[in-house]
Order: structure tokens, then sequence, then C-alpha cells
């Protein structure tokens, strides 16, 4: 049985930035254990590669969520990273960090030392901004490259000109002083391939010698005595492969996602009694916040006809493929170098609104109905419109004692009313957006929702029909006092009740960011891996 300071389950976001620091000194050893294959796939470091990734299982866990109340019967597809790098390796490559007010948010749930101007820090140490950004708010000298799309296209350049004719500024960097405004996207390529969580941080890492990481090694539970965490049982070569032991002299570390971690607390009897005792798992320690609280940001795809110019959708195809795939391969530049996303764009769903909640993304393509990530053969537009901060909370919880059946996921996308009014006022933004001045040469019709829907009931159904996950959960294993139900860690991103067991993933937000996640899991890695070595807090 091999023995290591810290087990870490889960070679994701922060699964890598957590290795990489905490190998730093030589005198600690560092076990990973990741259940996917290594990050060798050509589609994860080519950055159109995302269109296959998305449904490969051999790096993908592939999880389906369960019909909600407000999705129209439909189950929603719910890929995540099942290799080094996690979903860092098979996402849509963009930076967010979220706004100011996010994390004075975390701290105000009673987290000490979790506000904004003790996470930037963080967020600046990781980065190495290549681009314009003000040196207050960017990083420059940190390991992951952020660079920002240089694909200048004048449908791009359309749809931003028609956001500053609606009163929307144009906003050079949406990660400095203020997210609100157009610009392109940011997002983590360099020359041309993905920068993910592990070729920044976990590949370097494992140059050490130091730092062990197990492939296809698939956590099924958490070994305890008594109240402390002393190690982690998995299976080797995963269902149908040999039982292996590893202990953790330190700490045992969950970094599986916001899916994967409760799962693992559970099957370890760590949740609430009442889940436990329907799946005859005995309750090791009761913790009835484990797997409650998810959050996502739920976004129906407005979608308009293109006339009079190209668009991606005809540049995937025949002879102007293969142009593209020769210039990436010479030039590091072209279709092959995109991200599924151009422009991001920031702003209000009323006057009222005290900072931007509708987070809204345009691209020169449009996808087929009802298949995430395939093109349509018809040239196309389409404009994602999401509420940054949803109060709808679902929850996942294991779906029997078995480690290898997926989790039970359900979102409640849109459960509360401000939900729902928020979706509905981002999808009318949409509409004006497609309809503005700047892009008329090209805006032929609107194909969905469509012109005869006005009503805010009818954008609400088709919202229903349509809409689907932008893969940022979080909330599982939320962070705050010990005296709150709902709190799975404390400020130290340390289980409740439990020894040398820590959560440190997206699963730990008390409340949904205005963001994608990737900046902040890794954030939070960082920050968490001067927790555990007892050093001082960054600072700006």
């Amino acid at each position: 049985m091999e023995t290591f300071d810290y087990v870490i389950v889960g070679a994701g976001s922060a699964g890598s930035v957590l290795t990489n620091r905490l190998s730093e000194d030589p005198g600690t050893s560092i076990c990973v254990l990741e259940a996917g294959p290594s990050d060798w796939h050509p589609y994860i470091h080519l950055p159109a590669g995302f269109i296959k990734t998305f449904h490969m299982k051999s790096i993908n866990w592939a999880y389906q969520q369960e019909p909600g109340p407000w999705t129209g019967g439909r189950s929603i597809y719910a890929p995540r990273g099942k290799t080094l790098g996690g979903s860092s390796s098979i996402n849509g490559h963009i930076y967010n960090r979220g706004q100011r007010q996010d994390f004075d948010t975390w701290a105000q749930y009673g987290n000490r030392n979790w506000g904004y101007q003790d996470v930037l820090p963080y967020f600046k140490r990781l980065e190495k901004r290549v681009g314009e950004g003000d040196d207050a708010y960017r990083g420059r000298d940190g390991s992951l490259t952020v660079t920002t799309m240089d694909w200048q296209d004048p449908l791009c350049e359309a749809f931003m000109a028609g956001a500053i004719s609606l009163g929307i500024p144009r906003n050079p960097d949406y990660n400095g002083a203020i997210q609100e405004g157009v610009s392109y996207a940011q997002r983590t390529i360099k020359n041309g391939l993905r920068v993910s969580a592990a070729t920044a941080f976990l590949h370097p890492a494992m140059k050490r010698p130091n730092v062990h990481v197990h492939t296809h090694a698939h956590a099924t539970n958490i070994i305890f005595e008594g109240k402390r965490a002393v190690g982690v049982r998995y299976i080797k070569g995963g269902k149908g492969g040999t039982p292996v032991e590893v202990r953790a002299n330190k700490e045992v570390i969950l970094s599986g996602g916001s899916y994967n971690s409760p799962q693992l607390l559970q099957l370890s009897g760590v949740g609430s009694p009442e889940l436990l005792a329907t799946l005859g798992i005995e309750v090791r320690h009761a913790l009835p916040g484990v797997g409650e609280g998810l959050q996502d940001h739920y976004a129906p795809r407005t979608v308009a006809r293109v006339k009079d110019i190209k668009t991606i959708n005809e540049r995937r195809r025949g002879l102007s493929l293969m142009f593209e795939a020769l210039k990436w391969a010479t030039t590091r530049r072209g279709l092959l170098s995109l991200s599924p996303t151009m422009v991001y764009c920031f702003w209000h769903s009323g006057e009222s609104t005290e900072s931007s909640d509708l987070q809204l993304t345009f691209t020169p393509a449009s996808y087929k109905e009802g298949v995430q990530g395939q093109l349509e053969d018809q040239p196309g537009m389409t404009i994602a419109s999401w509420q940054q901060r949803p109060e709808s909370r679902g929850y996942v919880h294991a779906r029997s004692s078995n480690p290898f059946d997926p989790p039970i996921i359900q979102t409640n996308y849109l459960a509360e009313e401000l939900d729902r009014r928020t979706v509905v006022a981002g999808m009318k933004l949409a509409r004006r957006l497609m309809a503005s001045n700047p892009l008329s040469p090209y805006y032929e019709y609107e194909d969905f929702p469509g012109p005869g829907v006005q009503s805010d009931d009818e954008f609400l159904a088709a919202a229903t029909q349509r809409g689907t996950t932008t893969f940022h959960p979080g909330c599982t294993c939320r962070m705050g006092p010990a005296d709150a139900k709902w709190a799975v860690v404390d400020d130290q991103l340390r289980v409740h009740g439990l020894q040398n067991l820590r959560v440190i993933d997206a699963s730990i937000m008390p409340r949904m960011i205005s963001a994608n996640l990737n900046a902040s899991t890794m954030m939070i890695a960082d920050k968490a891996s001067d927790l555990i070595r007892g050093k001082s807090a960054a600072v700006n």
C-alpha cells in the first residue's frame, strides 16, 4: 500500500493547480487520482477540437441531468472532463473571473478572507495576461496564458457596434475594474493551442519526483479511522479493474468537481442520513448539505439566418476546411484556433439592476437543434443569453451505492420566478441586438424563437423548449459557518466535523458567480494551497 502526504482525487482545474503548488515543497509527497486517461488526444489541444471532445466518452463523463420543472421534459446533456486537466481540457477556453460583488457576497455568508480583495491576488498570481489590462487587476507572470480572441470577423464587429448602439459600452477588459460592456472574449489559448490547467500547472509539477499521478484510477470511497480521513480506495483500470488503497499522512483532498465530489462523500457515508439510508450506505458522518444547493447557468439561444456573408457554418466544409487546416498547421491561426464563443456582452435585465445580471455571447455560427456542438448546414449567427446569478437550486445525489453509477443531477433550472423573468429579459435583449442597425446588412430573419414569439409567456415557453446548460455547475459542497445547515466546508475548505479532509473545487462556492467557472476554480485551488501550507495570504 502506497502512502503519501496528500492524496488528491481529481486532476482537473483545481487538482492541477493544487498539485503544482503543494509540490513546490520537495519534502512533501503528493498522489493524484484521475479516473480518466492522460490528456494526449490531439482534439484536446486543438482549440476547435472542443466540438469533438464534447461527446468523447473516453475523456468525458458525459452525464445526463434529470428533467426539471422548466425544461420541457428534456434530459439535458452535462459533459464534464475526464482526463488530466478535467473540464479545462474540453471546455470552450473562456477566461472570465466574475464581478467584485460575487466574492464579497461569499464573505458576507460568513467566509473570512474570501472577499474580492482577498481573492484578487490569486487571480493575478495564476495568470499571464497577454494584451490589454490594468496591472492593478491583471497578472503578467503566472503560468496560465490568457489572450484575447484575435479573429476579426465582420459579423462580430457588427454585433459589437449593435450593442454600442443600444447603449452598451465597449469594454477592453471585462476581467478588470468593471465587467459590464461588450468585447471580444478572453481565452486560455497560446500560439493556437489550448492552455489547460494540466498544461499550465500539472505537467510541470509531474516533472518533480514528489508528484505521482495515477490515471484510470476511479475513486470509490474515502477511508476513515473514526472521524479522520486516512486514505482513498480506487479501482485501477476503471470498472472491473483492480481494487487499490492509497494512504494520506496529512490530508485527503477532493477535487472531483461539483458532481463527483459530493457523490464520493455520499458513497463514503458523509451526507444526509435520509439519503444514505435509501442507498443502503452506513452513515459515517451526518452532513445534510452534501450535494445540495446545485446551481448552473441556463441559456436559451437566439438564432438568426444570415445573408451576404460567410459564417463558420460554410467555412468548416469541403475545400474551405482543408484551407483552414493548412492555415492552422502553418500559422496556428484561423478557424481551427477558435473558441465556440467570439464576443462577450454583460448587461442589465432592468433599469433597477445594480450590476449586470445578464451575460450574452455571440458566435457567427449556428448549431443543430437539440445537438450541442454540431454546426448547421445553413449560414447563421447565435446569441446565448443567461442570468448570471440564478436563485434556483437543485442537488446531486448518488444514484446507488455503486460508484460506477452516474449521480442523479437535478438542477431545477428556472424554479424561482426571478430566474424566469431574467431569462426572458435576456432573450428580449438578444432579439434587440440581432435586429440592431449595424447587423442589418447581414440579418435575414430570426429563426428561433421566431417572430411569432412576442409575449413573456411565449418567450418563457421557448426558453423551456431549447434552453440548455452553459456547463457551469457549482455550489454542491458549499463553504459556510458550522452552524449553517447547508454548509459542507469551512472557510479553510475543511469538511465540517471531520479531520484531514478538504473539498477544493467549484462545489465549495456558496453562491453562483457572474461568470464561467474555470478561472475561479483555479483561484480557489491556489488560495487553498496557501491555507494548507500555512503560508501568508497573497497580497496585491
